[in-house]
């Protein structure tokens, strides 16, 4: 079985990406002057992000992926975001958890979810 360890974003400016998902998700940022590729790292393990520069004709936002990131408490990880300057739609609740949405710089579409926190809870 081979996991599923990285994710590659198709990104405008690969700076400003790395800034926005370092400061709002606490990833670290590795970037070799060799390498078209920047890596985040996450502080706690998961998934890799990779950004690419986009090209120019390149469509990005697609709303056929969204990376969902697992947060327990959904209002006061908006309310923390917003206050930084990343703004979450209102918390919805589904079935024994939480999630909200928003958009990164490039128009990426972004979940943050207590799902993982009610599957581990239940079994």
């Amino acid at each position: 079985m081979a996991p599923l360890t990285r994710v590659i974003l198709y990104v405008r400016d690969v700076d400003r990406s790395a800034a926005f998902y370092a400061r709002h998700f606490g990833f670290s940022v590795l970037h070799a002057p060799s390498d078209r590729i920047t890596e985040l790292v996450p502080a706690d393990g998961g998934m890799r992000l990779l950004l690419h520069k986009a090209g120019k004709a390149q469509k990005l936002g697609q709303a056929a992926v969204k990376l969902v990131f697992d947060i327990e408490d959904i209002p006061g990880f908006c309310a923390a975001a917003k206050s930084q300057g990343l703004v979450f739609g209102s918390p919805h609740q589904a079935d024994g958890y939480q999630f909200a949405n928003a958009k990164d710089p490039d128009g990426n579409s972004l979940q943050v979810s207590s799902r993982a926190y009610r599957e581990a809870a239940n079994g």
